[in-house]
């Protein structure tokens, strides 16, 4: 070892200070705090000193085979180089390297993060916003217990849980007023839990936990208790907030073990949770993965009957009661599925809307349904369903523009239906889109009247054109209902704003309406969805009186078809 290191000192004239400087350098070399190695021209490991046999011993932070092979790629490159390396205990070495003679010389340092290291590490694995572990670290805890899980024969438990009505915090109150609420819902998930529990935030109002338990009860203890402490109101900033949460639970071992498929199988129970009507916890069953591959499935066929044009639409009459005639139609999307038959909007809309396919599907619907309302007389209205998808696109007002310019049909023809989600979903960008559809002239109506919670406000926020009374109300013509009934009528009368009833099925809902004031109907009573040459027929028999035709059109379902 000697021999290497004073090929490179200077001669001395004499043995005895030669063997007196070897020596001194051998016990610097030994003595050194930090590891050094010594490589011959083989490059392989001759030697190191205490330091370096402390870093590669039995209780090591590296092992002798993971040094001498970082130390023989070091060692190829030509003259000095340095690399970092890591090691047990997320520990990184800063190996440096010297020829010295027929050898090379190798010291190796702990390698001490700089405090913009550590801010580095901070935002690489927990959240900003709460101090959570976030997605990274907590992938990297759900692996460890897996693994800890299996070993000890114990059970535990990942939970995927979604925060209900966060949205609309966000859109109503603002993003800083919804971060605030993140870090509150973090600290009572936090108290919720048991100091061996492991909280973390995916995103958005995303979180996820995990835990150990003993029975199936303990576990749906844990869940329910989550779920009510959530739930209790917050103060934010002077604003008194309520959410709800749900959760979808995946179990350790008996679901599965890689880390990969218990996510998904608690994202399966999350939707679950969600779809059984929220504010609850679903454990992940087998048929939600064939539900999904179906689902998965569905979807293909979707994009393919998009392709190939394999929707239709059928047209459903709407009557003025005054004029006691067809003043319009609504158009109603159709899917000629080939294995499956003929789908319903209900069937295959939701998944549309989720996959951002209504966008392309709905334009569809509103070019054929205004080319084929260009057929019609100059008085006849045509009625399009619009998602609230559509409007997050950003497209729809040029699209309706352009539709209206390739079709000629005058813009006050065209009524574009809409439901809350609408106003709901980034209310003050859609009021910006419904302000510009309303200057190119075309009508718009606010579908499903009644069953949400804040449809009088609306009415305040942007100038409808008509309100349409939903099928629940008039069904039930009951003493409630039809109170509720008569006061949107009568609203809409002093708005200036026009009303239509659906799902109208009986003469007597019919006469009651009339007589408070209702101005269309739409229902199974006086027209059941049709073709476009039926359409063309019901207008040709426009000097029918609409009572005289009753017994033409005996109801034969349920008007419950949720249209595009």
């Amino acid at each position: 070892m000697a021999h290497h290191i004073l090929q490179h000192l200077p001669d001395e004239e004499d043995g005895a200070t030669e063997a007196s400087a070897t020596d001194q350098i051998c016990r610097a070399f030994n003595a050194a705090p930090v590891a050094m190695f010594i490589m011959d021209t083989a490059r392989r490991l001759v030697h190191c000193n205490q330091a370096g046999e402390r870093m590669i011993g039995p209780r090591g932070t590296a092992s002798r085979t993971e040094i001498s092979g970082s130390l023989r790629a070091l060692t190829a490159r030509d003259g000095p180089a340095t690399a970092v390396i890591s090691v047990a205990d997320n520990r990184e070495l800063q190996l440096t390297s010297a020829h010295i003679g027929d050898g090379w010389l190798i010291s190796a340092t702990d390698r001490c993060p700089s405090q913009a290291d550590e801010s580095i590490h901070q935002t690489a694995r927990f959240d900003p916003l709460t101090g959570l572990p976030n997605r990274f670290q907590f992938r990297e805890r759900l692996a460890e217990i897996a693994t800890h899980a299996r070993a000890r024969k114990q059970s535990a438990a990942l939970l995927y849980l979604d925060l209900d009505r966060f949205k609309q915090v966000n859109d109503t109150l603002g993003h800083p007023i919804g971060d605030a609420l993140l870090c509150k819902v973090a600290e009572r998930m936090q108290a919720a839990l048991r100091p061996g529990d492991v909280i973390g935030r995916l995103g958005g109002d995303e979180f996820a936990v995990l835990c150990e338990f003993d029975n199936p009860e303990g576990l749906s203890i844990i869940g329910q208790r989550l779920i009510d402490l959530i739930s209790r109101p917050y103060l934010v900033d002077g604003h008194l907030i309520t959410v709800g949460a749900s959760i979808g639970a995946a179990l350790i071992p008996h679901d599965a073990e890689d880390p990969d498929r218990l996510a998904k199988y608690a994202d399966l129970a999350l939707y679950r949770a969600k779809a059984d009507g929220r504010g609850i916890m679903r454990y992940y069953l087998p048929e939600m993965t064939e539900r999904a591959q179906a689902r998965r499935l569905l979807e293909f066929d979707l994009r393919k009957a998009l392709a190939l044009r394999q929707f239709y639409l059928d047209y459903q009459p709407q009557f003025d009661t005054e004029l006691d005639r067809a003043s319009g139609f609504e158009a109603l999307v159709r899917w000629q599925h080939p294995e499956r038959g003929l789908l319903s909007p209900t069937d295959f809309v939701p998944l549309a809307e989720e996959t951002g396919l209504i966008v392309a599907i709905g334009e569809w619907v509103m070019r054929t349904a205004v080319a084929e309302a260009s057929t019609w007389p100059q008085d006849v209205t045509i009625a399009v369903n619009v998602s609230p998808v559509q409007f997050r696109s950003g497209k729809l007002p040029d699209a309706v523009a352009a539709i209206l310019a390739e079709t000629g049909v005058a813009p006050h023809r065209l009524e574009l239906e809409i439901t809350e989600g609408v106003l709901l979903d980034d209310g003050e960008t859609n009021r910006a889109i419904l302000t510009r559809l309303h200057e190119l002239g075309v009508k718009i109506v606010i579908d499903d009247f009644g069953t949400g919670y804040s449809s009088l406000a609306y009415l305040q926020t942007f100038p409808f054109d008509k309100i349409k009374i939903d099928q629940s109300f008039v069904r039930d013509m009951s003493s409630d209902s039809e109170a509720i009934v008569r006061a949107v009528v009568d609203l809409g009368a002093s708005l200036g704003i026009r009303t239509i009833a659906e799902g109208v099925e009986t003469q007597e809902e019919f006469d009651r309406l009339r007589a408070h004031g209702c101005n269309s109907i739409q229902g199974f009573l006086f027209g059941v969805p049709t073709t476009p040459q039926g359409a063309h027929a019901i207008m040709a028999r426009q000097e029918t009186p609409l009572r005289n035709k009753n017994s033409a059109h005996t109801p034969n379902g349920t008007s419950n078809d949720r249209p595009v």
